[in-house]
């Protein structure tokens, strides 16, 4: 018969020192440093073709209404769908986001992430980040 107090909780075998758990915090915070700068570089990314205004975003918007009125089921979901999304882009279009914060975060960890992670140059420039971000860093195309 096997008691309760036969069955204390144990312990990890192998605790964590205070150099692994410092470790652990600085690899979360060096990714945290990595991720939110490859979003931003992502999100801020210039798009294809040519640049909408507000003039010509206001100018679709008009059209869409008065298709709205001839348009069958399917069409008028997808012409609803486009108006909410040129809606949402009309009123983030003045909204700049400045990354130079995030960029310098990004600077002071690449380097120790890269090379912890085995990350490449080429790896870097394939997503995005500027040579000369990279070469902020410390990050060159040997290493």
């Amino acid at each position: 018969m096997i008691r309760l107090h036969d069955m204390a909780k144990k312990g990890p075998k192998n605790p964590l020192t205070d150099q692994h758990k410092a470790a652990m915090a600085a690899g979360r915070t060096e990714g945290k440093a990595v991720r939110e700068y490859l979003d931003a570089l992502r999100s801020n990314k210039p798009k294809r073709g040519r640049k909408r205004t507000p003039d010509s975003i206001a100018a679709r918007l008009g059209r869409i209404e008065a298709e709205l009125a001839a348009a069958d089921a399917l069409g008028a979901l997808r012409l609803l769908q486009e108006r909410r999304n040129l809606q949402a882009e009309l009123g983030t279009m003045g909204s700049k986001v400045d990354i130079s914060a995030l960029e310098a975060e990004f600077v002071k960890v690449a380097k120790v992430y890269s090379d912890r992670q085995g990350i490449s140059y080429a790896t870097w420039r394939d997503v995005g980040v500027d040579a000369s971000v990279l070469r902020s860093a410390g990050i060159g195309r040997a290493g």
